[in-house]
């Protein structure tokens, strides 16, 4: 990396991880920033209430479909090159987004943010695994990673209600400036640049990955908007999923796959990503429908709401910042298998709620079991997926994580607005039904986390165990097996 000796990379190590995580905290922010500024945009640009969802569906769509790509042309021409070209798209974005006059110009430079941000999202995780060892120091920094990605979602509530409540929607955006611009410095002074490869785009693979993931996020927030039997929807999915086996079929025959298929191998890492699809499906029907319970049920103000996750950001940073001291004594899986165990309680608990609940004992308390459950699994499911992975795969690791983050949130996002709908009640009043519809969502909520917790029993957990066992063998003569976590 730029002919930085050991000692010199220790030394960066700090700055390098402050800018990781501003960077990454910066996207996720972004993201839940939208929500509460939503009725404020509807307004000024004229949206309808059906083209007023593409705000948000322009950025996933974009930021999905491009991961791959934007994490192997990390691998092909530098990370800390990339690392900055997504910075500034992303933030060049964000300012012509905060002018925008009017639907079409904020929709195409939304979508252009997203893939700003599918470029920038894989170089971030990817830095890290380059600067932090494996062992004690990367579990420290990815739980650091894990705080930033989970409490950027709560701030970006919190900050998205106070501008649109005081200011303007437009400062959500304008926000970026300042703070991209001052990351592209610091990256270009104290990130070392990572060697580039010889080789070639995988451009059939990363066509194909990209239309495919595409179609299926697309038929997924159509079925949310439209119906899962809607022609539309059908020939969606169908496309995406046609697209993602023709993927397969390529990166079998390429010399130099967007994505090697020997990431699978280990079944620890495919439990990772499996398990890291549900929990972010379950837990991205809290975020969404919490939000419309304060405001909708509860009568809170957008600002008002924001503030009322704090019973989940607090405990989740506390929690996320102790994850090295929790994993040294109790092991990364059987860490995630007690975070997941938690939130699963904290939604059935959720799935209680009706008009009447007061917030105190029937949301606030529950928030506290997600925030303690969150911090804890966010950490060792990232660890449990980049664990073992060589060096030159490791940008197409972290996009295959990204990926599965953002894949993982569109499905259960489409799955839960189903269930929301269905969720008939001869309930009489707005705020009952309402009421009603969202308890029915944090149950399937639970339903996904508990699926969730399923995979890392059956394919995280047996490989703790089994390197729990190895000194033995060892000891005993026999061969070692190799590590899975």
């Amino acid at each position: 990396m730029d002919h930085l000796s050991p000692a010199e990379i220790k030394q960066r190590q700090g700055a390098v991880l402050a800018i990781i995580m501003a960077s990454y905290l910066m996207i996720v922010i972004d993201i839940s920033i939208v929500i509460t500024g939503l009725p404020k945009i509807k307004d000024a640009l004229g949206f309808s209430p059906a083209s007023l969802s593409w705000v948000q569906n322009a950025y996933t769509l974009a930021f999905g479909g491009l991961l791959l790509l934007g994490a192997r042309a990390g691998d092909l021409l530098g990370r800390r090159r990339m690392f900055i070209w997504g910075l500034g798209l992303f933030t060049c974005a964000s300012l012509v987004i905060g002018v925008a006059p009017s639907p079409p110009w904020l929709l195409a430079f939304r979508a252009i943010q997203g893939a700003g941000a599918a470029i920038l999202a894989p170089s971030t995780l990817a830095l890290l695994a380059m600067y932090f060892p494996e062992g004690p120091e990367r579990t420290r920094a990815l739980s650091y990673y894990a705080a930033a990605a989970g409490i950027g979602a709560t701030l970006g509530l919190v900050l998205g209600g106070l501008f649109a409540d005081l200011l303007s929607w437009r400062a959500g955006f304008f926000i970026n400036l300042p703070i991209g611009f001052g990351l592209m410095l610091a990256a270009h002074r104290l990130v070392a640049e990572t060697p580039k490869h010889v080789g070639h785009f995988d451009v059939a693979g990363a066509v194909s990955s990209t239309l495919g993931m595409s179609s299926l996020v697309f038929g997924i927030v159509h079925a949310a908007e439209e119906g899962w039997a809607h022609p539309l929807t059908a020939w969606a999915i169908s496309a995406g999923v046609a697209l993602m086996l023709l993927f397969l079929i390529i990166e079998r025959r390429a010399k130099q796959p967007v994505l090697p298929l020997r990431l699978f191998a280990s079944k620890s890492r495919c439990g990772a990503y499996v398990a890291r699809m549900l929990f972010l499906g379950g837990m991205v029907g809290f975020w969404f429908f919490a939000t419309q319970f304060l405001q909708g049920v509860l009568g809170y103000s957008p600002l008002e709401a924001g503030l009322a996750f704090l019973p989940t950001t607090l405990p989740q940073l506390v929690v996320a910042m102790s994850v090295p001291k929790l994993v040294r004594k109790f092991g990364n899986a059987s860490l995630l298998v007690g975070g997941l165990a938690f939130c699963v309680a904290g939604l059935v608990w959720l799935g209680q709620v009706n008009a009447h609940t007061p917030y105190l004992t029937g949301v606030a308390l529950p928030m506290i079991l997600l925030g303690t459950g969150q911090g804890a699994a966010l950490g060792p499911l990232t660890i449990a997926a980049v664990t073992g992975v060589a060096a030159e795969d490791a940008g197409a690791a972290s996009g295959l994580v990204n990926v599965a983050h953002q894949l993982g949130g569109s499905l259960g996002l489409g799955v839960l607005v189903v269930v929301f709908s269905a969720a008939s009640s001869a309930l009489a009043t707005g705020p009952e039904i309402l009421a009603h519809r969202i308890a029915s969502v944090m149950l399937a909520s639970a339903v996904m986390l508990a699926l969730s917790l399923l995979a890392v029993l059956a394919l995280i957990l047996p490989a703790q165990h089994q390197q729990t066992e190895r000194p033995r063998r060892d000891s005993a003569g026999l061969d070692p097996e190799p590590d899975l976590i």
